[in-house]
């Protein structure tokens, strides 16, 4: 038995709060799999495609996407399999739910870029403090106000319909679609998130969240690489 789950000065919150087969971890897995390799191979497919068609702020904040959506999955494989009887799980807790505001700002940010109005660069501003806010009370105060948090995730990923009328008009309704869709879909997985009961919730929510990036890296490869052709 290793000293770390023997020494009494070391606090580890994780113990006795729940346990996961070797399927479901198997499942978790598998489905984490997924995401970094779509991270990787379509989120390079489309930064390649997009290099001659954006402006040079657009093009790194969509390398910035893409390097915060391989972040998010490797950082969530790495907590999620980590075993429980560690208090290093309880350090990769903080940065696996800290990781899902930077995901949300970095998803925002390539498309509202691209808006001609002030109020485009305003709302990138007001997305990423909020964000950063959001961030800084996962690192620093670890394990609470976890149903805040909740509310607060869906408030930022939502908040760009306060810029609804403008991102329709520059964007095509295909990607007006997945986005939407997207949205739909990462908010639904939020009810298996916090299904802890259930028998295999963590893979299913994580595959909600492949399934809403996969629809968001869509949107942004019809708006950065198929409408400019």
């Amino acid at each position: 038995m290793s000293s770390e789950q023997t020494r009494p000065d070391v606090e580890i919150p994780f113990i006795g709060r729940w346990h996961y087969s070797r399927t479901e971890l198997i499942a978790d897995g598998i489905v984490h799999v997924i995401g970094i390799v779509l991270a990787i191979v379509a989120g390079s497919v489309m930064l390649a495609l997009a290099a001659p068609k954006v402006g040079s702020g657009v093009y790194l904040a969509a390398i910035f996407y893409v390097l915060a959506l391989l972040a998010v999955f490797s950082i969530s494989l790495a907590y999620n399999l980590w075993p429980v009887a560690s208090p290093v799980k309880w350090l990769l807790r903080r940065f696996d739910h800290s990781a899902i505001y930077l995901l949300i700002a970095a998803t925002y940010t390539p498309f509202l870029a691209q808006l001609p109005s002030p109020k485009g660069g305003w709302t990138i501003v007001m997305i990423w403090l909020a964000a950063i806010a959001g961030m800084v009370v996962k690192i620093i105060l670890p394990g609470r106000f976890d149903r805040l948090a909740i509310a607060f995730y869906l408030a930022i990923g939502w908040s760009g319909l306060m810029l609804a009328s403008p991102l329709m008009a520059l964007l095509t309704p295909a990607a007006v679609a997945l986005l939407l869709a997207g949205g739909i879909v990462y908010s639904c997985g939020v009810v298996f998130f916090v299904w802890k009961g259930l028998r295999f919730h963590t893979a299913l929510w994580h595959g909600f969240v492949v399934a809403g990036a996969s629809l968001h890296l869509a949107a942004m490869f019809d708006c950065l690489v198929i409408a400019r052709l």
